[in-house]
């Protein structure tokens, strides 16, 4: 019982995965979801309450799965933001999951993982701004959002300049946000003696 039970949960997950990425919160309907879950709204709303619910275990379950898949390290954040940068164009599900929430939840409490993911993600910035390892022209928040920016950036083009960006390789583009990344930390060219 209990592992059709998980395995009835696991296909729900999935096909309220792919219904949030492509619809966002207000667009999505469980009825689809049931249905490509081989499920019924009732057993959705038995294991997962109401819509918001479901979504709220979708996304917490994506920023899990991208922690584990793209490890924060404040020491190479180039590396980290080439990682990440791959992560979303391997899964561009998690990178529209991310923008339907901050569209559909720009307030509230906020998820659990989500701040813990962002606090522990401050704290070693700063630390290692306090060890003079990373320059100190942004604050540790400003420097997350701008490294969050310019990993996410091949992902979040229109489709008319995604067109013209069409021929750069994921080489190269994993190879330019590095060099973003790089550039953004490292300390301002000391000023010429005057």
């Amino acid at each position: 019982m209990t592992r059709n039970a998980d395995e009835t949960r696991r296909r729900i997950m999935a096909a309220a995965t792919g219904e949030f990425a492509r619809y966002g919160i207000a667009g999505a309907r469980v009825d689809r979801v049931a249905e490509a879950a081989r499920s019924s709204k009732e057993r959705i709303y038995a294991y997962f309450g109401n819509k918001d619910e479901l979504f709220d275990a979708v996304f917490s379950a994506s920023v899990r799965e991208t922690l584990q898949a793209v490890s924060f390290d404040a020491a190479d954040l180039p590396g980290y933001a080439g990682r990440m940068s791959d992560y979303f164009a391997d899964h561009p599900e998690a990178q529209r999951l991310s923008t339907w929430y901050r569209l559909e939840r720009p307030e509230g409490a906020g998820l659990r993982a989500v701040i813990e993911a962002n606090q522990d993600r401050l704290r070693a910035l700063a630390g290692e701004q306090a060890r003079g390892r990373i320059a100190g022209e942004f604050s540790p928040v400003e420097l997350l959002s701008l490294i969050q920016a310019i990993a996410a950036s091949w992902g979040t083009m229109n489709p008319e300049f995604a067109g013209e960006a069409a021929g750069v390789s994921r080489a190269a583009r994993r190879a330019a946000v590095a060099r973003a990344v790089s550039r953004l930390i490292a300390p301002a060219p000391a000023s010429p003696p005057a």
